[in-house]
């Protein structure tokens, strides 16, 4: 089998990911994925498409992500792994449409306007 590619994002983050034949080795950066991401909730975030697939401990999952922060970069390679599910198995598709993790969060932050404090805060108004 080659290796599959595919692109996440979530806000900034965008995380390209490659999966071929293994034992279940995840690496984000270079570095394994528990060194990467400490908490147990953005842990559980990376590997729920694998665990509702059964697909833990097939794959090898090779990861490059950057921008934004830890949890927009931990919902990046959600997205990104699930696409590649569905395009390993079609019958994957079924398990993760419901759950929500096939679609793109288009949630960004909104842009500072000109003459405003932020983007939607407005500088004190004096009438006198």
């Amino acid at each position: 089998m080659e290796t599959i590619h595919k692109i996440g994002r979530r806000k900034t983050a965008v995380a390209r990911v490659y999966l071929k034949d293994g034992s279940g080795n995840i690496t984000v950066n270079k570095k394994d994925v528990n060194d990467y991401f400490t908490t147990g909730t953005l842990q559980y975030k990376v590997a729920q498409p694998l665990m509702l697939t059964e697909n833990e401990g097939k794959y090898d999952l090779s990861i490059n992500v950057f921008g934004g922060g830890i949890t927009g970069q931990a919902e990046a390679i959600r997205l990104a792994i699930s696409r590649i599910m569905c395009e390993l198995d079609a019958e994957n598709r079924l398990v993760l449409k419901p759950e929500g993790l096939l679609t793109r969060d288009p949630r960004m932050v909104e842009r500072k306007k000109f003459g405003q404090k932020k983007a939607r805060k407005k500088f004190q108004f004096s009438k006198r």
